[in-house]
Parts: structure tokens; sequence; C-alpha cells
């Protein structure tokens, strides 16, 4: 009889604590981009392949995002701050819109209304976003980087877009591989330092990969582990 009122009482301490949360649900993205709500009412937007949890504790709400992109817009509850923890850093806000992008283990936090505090590492300092801006960091940045960003373009995701800027390889790479089962990989720096541009269907990214030798210097070959390799080829006279 003890045991069934210690066990109540446990979880109401953790609850009470913080510890504990009263509410926890998981969220998922496959192959479209899915729109739930929140059981705090806040509104959020998963990209393809994205995978989240939320939970209520008696002084916060929390998100873990484990994998991919979502866009918030987080009901306000100046008591209850709204973290959303990804990689090794957190988000923390009370009422705004921002977006989230985790990719491996790096992270980009874009903000169109409000602000939001970003902290790339436990014992890191804050960075303080408002709207038009994006911090990005990794593992072991003690501060994210932080700068000014097209916010439509960033976000050209909620409308089936992806939108490459003559970006080089390298960085157009990561913004592929979110459309993709197995990634691409880069395998010397003169095919990472090729550039490309365009607007594509982040429904039919595959045609994009398979157009890169008819556009650029480079080749395609399948590796055993199901990623492609982009090696650069020389010009043909």
């Amino acid at each position: 009889a003890l045991a069934l009122i210690a066990a109540p009482l446990a979880g109401y301490s953790g609850w009470l604590a913080g510890w504990v949360p009263d509410s926890y649900q998981r969220y998922q993205a496959e192959s479209s981009i899915r729109r739930v709500t929140l059981p705090d009412g806040s509104d959020v937007e998963l990209n393809l392949a994205t995978r989240l949890s939320y939970a209520s504790f008696i002084d916060r709400r929390r998100v873990s995002l484990d994998s991919g992109e979502a866009y918030f817009h987080v009901s306000h509850d100046s008591a209850h701050p709204f973290v959303v923890q990804a990689g090794q850093g957190s988000i923390t806000v009370t009422g705004t819109r921002f977006n989230v992008w985790k990719y491996q283990d790096n992270v980009v936090v874009t903000v169109t209304e409000g602000s939001v505090k970003v902290r790339s590492e436990q014992r890191g300092n804050d960075s303080n976003l408002s709207p038009g801006m994006q911090a990005s960091f990794g593992p072991g940045d003690m501060q994210p980087v932080v700068g000014a960003v097209d916010t439509q373009k960033a976000l050209a995701w909620r409308d089936g877009k992806l939108i490459l800027d003559d970006l080089t390889l390298a960085e157009a790479v990561p913004l592929i591989n979110r459309y993709l089962d197995a990634p691409l990989v880069l395998g010397d720096q003169a095919s990472a330092d090729q550039r490309i541009g365009g607007i594509y269907s982040t429904r039919d990214i595959r045609s994009l990969v398979s157009a890169l030798p008819q556009v650029l210097p480079v080749s395609l070959a399948q590796q055993a582990d199901g990623s492609t390799l982009i090696s650069n080829r020389k010009m043909r006279l």
C-alpha cells in the first residue's frame, strides 16, 4: 500500500521540481510537409523527414528537434518560456515565429517575427535575434555565427521550393541532402567550389541531382553505402 502511495507522490514531486512533464507528444513528417498544433496552442510546420517531441513542464515548454526542420508560431506565455533543443544548443522564446533546421549536428535558426535567444552550448552566452536574422552553430561552438538573411529564400521549403542563389556546392549540398534518402558527398575541393543556382521543387530533388553533370564539370558515382560521390570532371574541348 505504501508503494502505491509513494509512486504518485514521487511523480508529483518530480513535476513540481520541473523534472517530470505533465504531457509528452511526438510528431514526425516523412514524404510531405505536416502542420500540427501543439497542446499549448503553438503551430508547427514540419519539413520532410523531420522528427520532434514536445513536453510541457510546470515552468516551461520544451521541444526536442531530433532531425530535420520546423517552423514555429509560438503561442505567447511569458510564464512558460518555449525552449527548442537542437544539437548541443537551445532556442528560447515566449511568443514569436522562427525556423530551426538541424543538419547532422549543425543547427541554423531563422527569425521572422519577434525575438529569440540562441545559445550554442550550455556554458555559452545568449545571442539575441530579431526578424531577418539568422544564427548557426555546430559542436564545440561557444558562440553562434549571427548575420542577416533573406527569410523568403530561407523558408521557401514551406512552399515546396528549394532556392539556391549562386551557392557553391559546399554550401548547396547540405540543403539538397535534406530531401534525399542517401546523401551527396563531395569528393574534392574543385567540386566543392563549383557554383549552382536556381529554384527547384523539393518533391523532385532527384532531377536536380541527375542534372548536375550536365550543367557543371562534375561526375556522379554511386557508393556502396548508398551515397552519391560528386567528383571533379575536366571540361572537354
